[in-house]
């Protein structure tokens, strides 16, 4: 009997949303917030350390990460101890560094 090598996964990462991140939210387009849910959700819980849109971000925001969207940034820390994803903010391109 061969043995398959690879990685298991025992578990996916949960995703949390902070209090300032669920007040940005309520302020943004529906349709932004549905992408948010259905598509970088799924990703973010499979893997939040590599994509396409994901970086790791340097300097006084090492630590955090963040997903490209579109004009906007989703920023967020990876709690690995817990298994979670933790959603920091939203804010658009032109104000996303500053």
């Amino acid at each position: 009997m061969k043995r398959k090598t690879g990685t298991i996964r025992l578990s996916e990462f949960s995703i949390a949303e902070t209090k300032s991140f669920e007040k940005v939210k309520v302020a943004i387009d529906k349709k932004l917030y549905t992408k948010i849910t259905n598509i970088v959700y799924p990703q973010l819980k499979q893997n939040p350390y590599y994509g396409t849109n994901i970086k790791k971000l340097k300097g006084e925001f090492e630590g955090y990460y963040r997903y490209r969207l579109g004009d906007y940034r989703l920023f967020y820390l990876i709690d690995d101890g817990k298994v979670i994803v933790v959603v920091i903010d939203l804010r658009h391109r032109k104000n996303a560094y500053g």
